[in-house]
């Protein structure tokens, strides 16, 4: 999306948990609100946004304690959905953070920071990825402890489980094989219409 005479936030997101660190940085406009910032995220990873996802804010004020996600029902207001809140009404200076979690039950968590509030360049299509470093780790694999044991099974070929895992790799949703971990290239990073996503994701007609 062509995005100019505008500002444009950027943001470095941390996996937290593993060394050394897997995170990006991430360019999107300063009008974006947090479910477009989660479509961005999700992108920017490489996650396949199959599973729950919250922000769970660090400080008060702009959301009142609640966390940002997805509302049970129209009726739930334990939790303000992401597409009820700008990212301007939290993120106010550089500096400001927030934790993003990804799937409860594998527990993804990110550390999601501004690092800077820069005028959107018109040669420049948004959102965007800028820089980051290795893999994300493939869904539903168990977490933090699941991710360290299928690295140590793939990277060896004589372990009991190796047939088998890298089966589970390749037949995955997504064929994650061959696995590098180390692997990264932001220039493969695909950014997907946020307003499509909600359409899918809550069985809405999608009209362009």
């Amino acid at each position: 999306m062509k995005y100019t005479n505008n500002k444009i936030y950027r943001f470095k997101i941390s996996l937290i948990g593993i060394e050394p660190q897997i995170w990006r940085e991430v360019d999107v406009p300063d009008n974006y609100n947090f479910w477009e910032l989660h479509v961005a995220i999700q992108d920017a990873f490489g996650w396949l946004d199959y599973h729950l996802h919250e922000f769970i804010p660090n400080k008060k004020g702009p959301t009142g304690g609640k966390n940002i996600g997805l509302p049970e029902s129209e009726l739930d207001d334990s939790v303000i959905a992401d597409w009820d809140i700008s990212l301007k009404k939290y993120f106010s200076t550089v500096g400001n953070y927030i934790s993003y979690n990804y799937d409860f039950g594998d527990s993804w968590n990110h550390e999601v920071k501004l690092i800077g509030i820069l005028l959107a360049e018109e040669s420049n299509q948004y959102p965007r990825c800028i820089a980051g470093e290795r893999a994300c780790p493939p869904e539903d694999c168990g977490g933090l402890w699941g991710y360290q044991d299928l690295l140590e099974i793939i990277n060896t070929p004589t372990h009991e489980e190796y047939s088998n895992t890298v089966e589970w790799l390749k037949g995955h949703a997504k064929n994650y094989w061959p696995f590098d971990s180390e692997k990264f290239n932001r220039k493969s990073v695909k950014f997907s219409d946020p307003y499509k996503r909600w359409c899918v994701a809550f069985n809405q007609s999608y009209n362009e």
